[in-house]
């Protein structure tokens, strides 16, 4: 059955593809079709005028040996806090000390295999197709995210980034004051979502979802029926054996872990231009190497953006090449978070006037 999904996913890449492959462009297509729109529009820069096509095909070379290392690293800190976890918390109030650190690592372990998930369905962790594919669909298991339908959504996002009324990002509102910044952070409208997204999913329900192609509803159902057995078994498991090894190991740790997602991702569009410029509607936010390693250099969002074929990887390499042509790079999140809870008087401001 599984095999039979990740066929159905590169069938549907094939689809999409065939109309324009925005998530993982080749050097040509880049330097021959997209155009970066500057200042106010009347100067345009072409990305060969920033990465010559020798630069970039050196940047796109994938390796499987640096992804395998990032993966097993990945699931290193989630076995390991999950075991420190797992062996404190019957005596919270004792080993609180190390129980809650452990269990707040293991639940963004989880949270954050959403980048695995990202960096593989853009195919760009595992030089084989079918290894991105077996990697993108088990993250999205352990995130909560269904690969499928994801990677069908974050297509559009790459293709209409920040371009009011195309791109599927801008449906999910940002946070306009410190109530509903709140909110956003804690993780709770992100849960009544995906619970939704599953459920409606599950009964074939695409309202909204133009980005969904009607040729991939059976490939997209099916992947994400696939997923929740996956959860009802493992519920049925704990139920049997009369534990809460569900919500234990993997509910409440990815309930405390999302927060932290919230926070980093909040920060990559956030207050930035409703504009096709790329140089102009992302934000690359500069931070430390270990919280780098833990989201797979999801923080180089500006280069992603300008160029998705570029592996996690190499994004560090594209970052000292680009960096001084985009418009917003930030040291640190709670520097871009201070300045996104600032914006909130002037946007309140700007609404009463």
């Amino acid at each position: 059955m599984f095999s039979s999904d990740v066929k159905n996913a590169k069938n549907i890449d094939s689809e999409i593809d065939s109309e324009v492959d925005v998530i993982s462009p080749s050097p040509n297509e880049i330097n021959t079709e997209m155009n970066l729109k500057l200042n106010s529009g009347k100067s345009v820069l072409k990305p060969n005028q920033l990465l010559s096509p020798q630069e970039l095909s050196a940047l796109n070379v994938k390796s499987n040996v640096k992804g395998t290392l990032q993966l097993l690293g990945h699931l290193t800190v989630m076995a390991g806090s999950g075991y420190l976890w797992g062996t404190n918390m019957e005596n919270l109030s004792d080993r609180w000390f190390i129980a809650v650190p452990a269990l707040v690592l293991y639940g963004f372990s989880f949270a954050i295999m959403f980048a695995p998930l990202h960096e593989s369905s853009h195919r760009t962790v595992f030089t084989n197709n079918r290894a991105n594919d077996v990697l993108c669909w088990f993250a999205g298991l352990l995130s909560f995210y269904n690969s499928t339908f994801y990677r069908l959504y974050h297509k559009w996002h790459h293709r209409y980034t920040q371009v009011l009324d195309k791109d599927p990002e801008l449906s999910d509102r940002k946070p306009t004051n410190l109530k509903e910044y709140i909110i956003e952070i804690s993780g709770i409208t992100w849960w009544i979502g995906k619970f939704k997204r599953h459920f409606l999913t599950a009964i074939g329900n695409f309202e909204n979802c133009p980005f969904i192609p009607e040729s991939s509803y059976a490939e997209v159902i099916r992947s994400n029926r696939l997923q929740l057995l996956v959860y009802a078994v493992a519920i049925a498991i704990s139920v049997y054996f009369q534990q809460l090894w569900f919500i234990t190991y993997w509910m409440l740790p990815l309930a405390v872990g999302q927060p932290i997602l919230r926070f980093l991702l909040l920060a990559e569009h956030t207050d930035r231009p409703n504009t096709d410029n790329m140089l102009a509607n992302t934000r690359t936010t500069l931070t430390l190497a270990p919280l780098r390693f833990l989201i797979w250099n999801i923080s180089y969002h500006a280069e992603h953006h300008l160029y998705a074929s570029i592996p996690f990887h190499q994004l560090g390499a594209a970052h000292a090449k680009l960096s001084s042509h985009f418009e917003c790079v930030e040291k640190g999140y709670f520097n871009v978070h201070r300045q996104i809870i600032a914006n909130f008087g002037e946007k309140t401001g700007n609404s009463a006037a």
